[in-house]
């Protein structure tokens, strides 16, 4: 099994737990997923289930949405490098 990473939910939610003297056994009874859920998010499970880790930070005061990654775009990137269905204009 590859070692998985830890990312900034699964250290938040380590954080938060720890601050608050919860066991992940404690955060999985109190509602916050299932155990396996709570060790996976916490060890950087790089796909997990988006309604389930905000069942999870919901628990500490977060959740987690959309965010911008500055002012570039993936899709402008895209238009401007790739070509094909990009270039396409859109009818008037």
């Amino acid at each position: 099994m590859s070692k998985q990473r830890e990312n900034g939910f699964s250290a938040l939610v380590k954080a938060e737990r720890k601050r608050l003297g919860l066991t992940q056994e404690n955060l999985a009874l109190r509602g916050g997923g299932g155990l396996r859920f709570i060790r996976d998010l916490e060890q950087g499970k790089p796909s997990i289930q988006l309604d389930s880790l905000n069942q999870v930070l919901y628990m500490f005061g977060y959740c987690a949405g959309p965010v911008r990654l500055g002012s570039a775009s993936v899709i402008g990137d895209m238009q401007s490098t790739s070509g094909g269905m990009w270039d396409a204009q859109p009818h008037a």
